[in-house]
């Protein structure tokens, strides 16, 4: 019996103590993802972890590079579109391999295990932990100022450690409890953050009602921007729409995804993209280029103008905000590690559910404990901004695999065919968005963040190619699995 055999029907036996009310045993469930996530839960992930603590803290990056109002409200535009193309892009493989786990079953398709592999091993042991963990930061620093405020005092950094550890062991529990509960909460959030941006859109429509009007004239005067600066501007704004691609990391939770995935994410990609244009305008109605450069916190500034007593609903959007995207981000992180070990790329503990509430309990659990590591430092930042550059290879990656299936598999059904200009549009600009901040400041940092990706390779020809295996880990293994009281799914039992 195998090292998985053995433990699996521990907990099937286990499960089968369970008694409802009627003290019956419960019918044997098949253990799989549900499909439990909505149309409007799917617009809501979308939506919810694209909104982050950017649009309202700093969308200053754009502008500085821009050069003048117009040229900037023309790339915060132009991110919107590419954004969407990309989007668009992963829709139409994401039907052609309705898979979970985002790029990694498509790039495992197209170009082979190894790509694949580095792509879970990047994302699952950095991009992924690190970002929650920013963000959880993030978090604490907001929703502790206003009572360190009354001391004219900084919180301390061993509150806000503690307060971000407490946000992610309460994420990593919605998670873990219910895939239903998960984007419940996710469409509260994002209602929450929708109605906090029309707050200041109609804070904006208001102040231009009342003439206000002035910082729009000559929209293009200024120092037109080269190449470079355009680039650099991109860059900047599609970190505010960072989180296009989530709804492709569940696919075998959606409901009826070849009809749903391409509906979420026109009606996501549009909303996203034209609040983000009108909140800026909205900033415009109450401070200059200039000021809005100077500004360490951009609707903070506007709120001190527009919104008077209320000015504290700022802060507590933005911990709203934060929150929001720290759920949907731990929801979809999950899947990439699961997804990996069911196609034995990690070990296979990963790879299993809970056997009552049909979550990835394990691959969550990671994410999260990562996650705390990297908050007890707090002081990474700056390297996980040369290891986030690698994100746009993994994109540019997977609308190459786009073109790939167009060329070697003509007559693959398609469920949704984007025109083929759409995913050469975003591998260009991948290319483009890879180099350009490399061009613009070389550093050692970019040689150390290529060098961890390829040292994955270091575990994937022992254990993955060769397969080799440890007699600890597997005892490992199986302790894991009943304290935990997870199960492999039975479609990888059967492949086992």
């Amino acid at each position: 019996m195998d090292e998985n055999g053995t433990s699996q029907h521990i907990v099937r036996r286990e499960k089968g103590l369970v008694k409802n009310k009627e003290n019956k045993t419960p019918k044997d469930e098949k253990v799989q993802l549900k499909r439990e996530v909505s149309l409007i839960g799917g617009i809501s992930l979308i939506v919810g972890t694209m909104i982050g603590s950017g649009i309202f803290v700093s969308p200053k990056g754009v502008m500085r590079n821009a050069g003048s109002l117009g040229v900037g409200f023309l790339i915060w535009l132009g991110c919107g579109v590419l954004a969407t193309f990309g989007a668009l892009s992963y829709a139409e493989v994401g039907t052609m391999i309705p898979k979970s786990g985002g790029e990694f079953p498509i790039l495992l398709e197209a170009f082979g295990p190894i790509p694949a592999y580095l792509f879970a091993w990047t994302s699952t042991v950095v991009l992924k932990p690190s970002s929650l963990a920013l963000l959880s930061l993030t978090f604490a620093k907001y929703a502790l100022a206003p009572a360190y405020n009354i001391e004219c005092s900084e919180p301390s950094d061993l509150a806000v450690k503690f307060t971000a550890v407490a946000v992610i062991l309460i994420v990593i529990f919605i998670n873990c409890a219910s895939v239903k509960l998960s984007t419940q909460f996710l469409t509260v959030f994002s209602f929450g953050k929708v109605l906090s941006l029309l707050i200041i859109i109609i804070g904006g429509i208001v102040m231009l009602a009342q003439g206000h009007t002035q910082y729009f004239e000559n929209a293009f005067d200024g120092e037109a921007p080269g190449v470079r600066e355009v680039a650099l501007g991109f860059y900047q704004g599609l970190w505010a729409f960072d989180g296009w691609n989530q709804l492709n990391y569940v696919i075998e939770e959606l409901k009826n995804p070849y009809v749903n995935l391409p509906r979420a994410v026109i009606a996501a990609m549009a909303l996203v993209t034209g609040l983000y244009m009108l909140t800026n305008v909205a900033y415009f109605t109450t401070m200059s280029m200039q000021e809005l450069l100077a500004s360490p916190a951009v609707a903070a500034t506007f709120g001190d103008t527009v919104l008077g007593v209320m000015v504290w609903v700022i802060p507590v959007f933005v911990c709203w905000s934060v929150f929001g995207t720290c759920l949907g981000s731990c929801f979809t992180a999950g899947r990439i590690s699961y997804v990996a070990a069911r196609e034995g790329h990690f070990t296979k503990v990963l790879a299993m559910l809970h056997a009552k509430r049909m979550t990835p309990a394990p691959a969550v659990l990671l994410n999260g404990f990562l996650a705390i590591l990297m908050v007890i430092p707090n002081d990474f930042d700056t390297l996980i901004d040369y290891f986030s550059f690698s994100m746009w290879i993994f994109h540019g990656s997977t609308c190459a695999a786009l073109l790939y299936f167009r060329y070697k598999l003509p007559d693959h059904p398609r469920p949704v065919k984007v025109p083929i200009f759409i995913p050469i549009i975003v591998c260009i600009a991948a290319v483009c968005l890879v180099m350009a901040p490399i061009i613009d400041d070389p550093k050692i940092h970019y040689l150390f963040a290529f060098m961890f990706i390829m040292s994955g390779l270091a575990f994937y020809f022992p254990f993955v190619h060769y397969k080799a295996r440890s007699k600890k880990l597997r005892t490992f293994n199986i302790f894991l699995q009943k304290l935990l009281f997870v199960t492999l799914p039975d479609e990888v039992e059967e492949n086992d």
